[in-house]
């Protein structure tokens, strides 16, 4: 059974999650699998969250894993896809193009899951 994802329905709960995230700096690693339409896709993916909800408060290092292929190793990736965040806690790793922008939002701590526990992304 797929989770749910709770929707932000007000200006109010907008403003308040933007508030659980300001003043913290988002340090992602996007793994990618050289310059395809795939890859492509999901750096775009990954640009529009962060400009629109992080805006001025996020690192973001694409990594090409076939020309980096230590730091893969290092960081444990096994497919690609994969995006790493490592700041804030807790460290997630999300595989895949990224393209579900609600489950990215929940995955990255920006949204709230109508569940208690955020959905494996």
């Amino acid at each position: 059974m797929p989770k749910r994802i709770h929707r932000l329905n007000s200006t109010e709960e907008f403003e308040n999650a933007l508030n659980r995230v300001n003043g913290r700096r988002y340090v992602l690693r996007l793994f990618i699998t050289g310059i395809t339409v795939r890859s492509s896709r999901t750096i775009a993916n990954v640009r529009s969250v962060c400009e629109e909800y992080l805006k001025d408060r996020y690192d973001l290092t694409v990594v090409d894993i076939y020309q980096q292929p230590s730091s893969t190793l290092a960081q444990q990736v096994i497919a690609a896809p994969t995006l790493i965040k490592s700041e804030p806690l807790p460290f997630k790793r999300l595989i895949g193009d990224l393209s579900d922008r609600g489950r990215v939002l929940v995955a990255l701590g920006i949204a709230n899951s109508a569940d208690e526990e955020a959905p494996n992304v």
